[in-house]
């Protein structure tokens, strides 16, 4: 049966301690053995020894993490390649930003989705309530005044009447609704399908590719600082990518850089980089510091996409408050105005 997987925070937590460990001249089992012995969580523990077990039969970190399934690809073929090359301790470094990243990235995306639809169900709860238990009672005030309710006030009434009737219906659809959400936000293949619904419909594009180059540009830094060539480095990346449109983009670089070996050049010439991100690599080619580019344009995506999160964010709650106030006040309009008539005129 396999493991449970790490979260993004853990695998972050992980990394960090292990990289300073390591970066202390202390061997992998006696840091290992020390963060099992500070460790109050059993499961946590009970990770530690399986680690350890393995690890004291071949002194093989990539192999011992790799036993206990809980460790994502990408994250062991970064540590196979830090044993290879000696550079350990700066991998498990590189790799902790990474995922610390990737929870700021995973948290955002959560938040983007989930607000706003907080917000619109909360919306239609409201109507929902006011059409189907407010306009009943004013219809009980204009029975005994001795008037119905007629116009658009009465049409307002039929409706409502027609929700409460059939509010079994709207009930499940609603619960529908709730479980397509959890799939859309939870899921691999339902947050694939979503972008591919947004991106058809021409919905937040900017905002998923900035994500896309975010998690690129950062697997790239990490990759590159590892001493991998270039080729390896973007097929390691691309297994980061999520999203099906910049996926074609990574298809053409790789090509590109198995037919010329350039690294930039791939990266503009299939249009994963343009503009700024372009100039940059550019400078980065030239200097040789490429890793060091990567991480400045993952760091200049991210923020990016905090703002453009913010802006939307700080949009849509003015924008939802006020077409629920309209459709609310409305309604009650078109009910009080019929009845201040009949008040007046008695």
């Amino acid at each position: 049966m396999k493991n449970k997987s790490l979260t993004n925070l853990e695998l972050a937590a992980f990394s960090e301690q292990l990289a300073y460990i390591l970066s202390s001249g202390i061997s992998p089992s006696e840091g290992l053995t020390m963060m099992m012995e500070d460790s109050t969580i059993a499961e946590e523990k009970k990770l530690f020894s399986k680690i350890l077990e393995v690890l004291s039969q071949n002194n093989n970190l990539y192999e011992a993490l790799t036993a206990t399934e809980c460790f994502p690809s990408y994250m062991l073929q970064m540590i196979q390649i830090g044993e290879e090359t000696g550079n350990l301790d700066k991998v498990f470094h590189a790799l902790s930003k990474h995922y610390e990243r990737e929870e700021a990235i995973s948290s955002h995306i959560r938040s983007f989705l989930t607000y706003p639809a907080v917000m619109a169900t909360m919306m239609i709860l409201v109507i929902f309530v006011l059409f189907t238990k407010v306009l009943p009672v004013f219809k009980q005030v204009f029975a005994g005044l001795g008037m119905e309710m007629s116009g658009l006030s009465g049409a307002l009434l039929s409706f409502g009447t027609s929700l409460g009737e059939y509010s079994i219906f709207f009930i499940l659809f609603f619960v529908l609704l709730f479980f397509l959400f959890l799939y859309f936000n939870n899921t691999q293949s339902g947050r694939t399908q979503f972008k591919t619904i947004c991106y058809k419909l021409g919905l937040f594009r900017s905002f998923y590719e900035k994500i896309a180059l975010t998690r690129f540009a950062s697997g790239l830094a990490l990759t590159l600082s590892a001493g991998l060539d270039s080729g390896r480095s973007i097929e390691l990346v691309s297994g980061l990518n999520e999203d099906p449109y910049f996926q074609k983009k990574l298809d053409v670089c790789i090509q590109k850089i198995q037919e010329t070996g350039e690294l930039y050049e791939a990266l503009t010439t299939s249009q994963v980089f343009s503009g700024t991100d372009a100039r940059m690599a550019s400078i980065g080619s030239v200097t040789g510091k490429m890793d060091e580019i990567m991480e400045q344009i993952a760091d200049r995506h991210q923020t990016q996409s905090d703002l453009y999160i913010n802006h939307t964010l700080s949009i849509l709650e003015p924008t939802i408050v006020i077409v629920l106030s309209v459709i609310v006040g409305f309604i009650l309009l078109s009910v009080m105005l019929p009845l201040l008539g009949i008040l007046s005129s008695l």
